[in-house]
């Protein structure tokens, strides 16, 4: 039997960027623009859209970045955990940029989004590369990925924080730096792509 001081402690947790206004964000790239949902007042909804055909676009993008957050052990099934590395490394962005930490996210998924890549053709018994454009949904899916690895990877076996690296993964893929590790496989990929075409 759960306690009403638990609920409540709990509805008031998981309204968490609610501080952060979504309306003025501004989304560039036209081909994620459709993909991106900025809305952070149902997090945690159970995956009400799982095997449902593009049901990811229809949830929140900053739950499918907590949900990518739980990739290693440290993490794996710690909603919870991941939401409270999530929104201290927002903390963590927006004092060091002095702006909304939503729209460097955004910037960052732009920014890390790759445009082609390659795919394997078989003609008779060779298996020849062809360069290929990605769709925006595999595009987005792909930045997601690549940040989180990028800070998972940075804090293993290192003093920094989580939340600092993560912080550190958005602000330089924010700004296109190639030391971010998203952005390096990005420019990896679509290198690999262009010696394919």
């Amino acid at each position: 039997m759960t306690d009403k001081k638990d609920v409540k402690e709990n509805t008031e947790f998981f309204p968490m960027l609610e501080k952060y206004s979504a309306s003025t964000v501004k989304i560039e790239d036209r081909g994620l623009e459709k993909y991106i949902k900025l809305d952070t007042k149902d997090l945690f909804l159970g995956a009400p859209y799982a095997n449902r055909l593009f049901g990811k676009s229809k949830v929140s993008i900053i739950e499918r970045l907590i949900n990518n957050l739980m990739r290693t052990e440290v993490y794996t099934g710690k909603k919870t955990k991941s939401y409270k590395v999530i929104k201290a490394a927002f903390e963590i962005i927006e004092k060091r940029t002095k702006g909304n930490p939503l729209q460097a996210f955004v910037d960052a998924l732009q920014n890390a989004a790759p445009k082609e890549e390659i795919t394997r053709l078989r003609f008779g018994g060779i298996s020849v590369p062809k360069a290929v454009d990605i769709a925006p949904q595999r595009r987005l899916d792909t930045a997601i990925r690549n940040i989180c690895q990028g800070a998972l990877n940075a804090s293993h076996k290192n003093k920094k924080s989580i939340e600092l690296c993560l912080a550190d993964e958005i602000i330089k893929a924010s700004k296109n730096d190639p030391a971010s590790s998203s952005i390096a496989k990005k420019n990896d990929v679509e290198r690999i792509a262009r010696s394919a075409r």
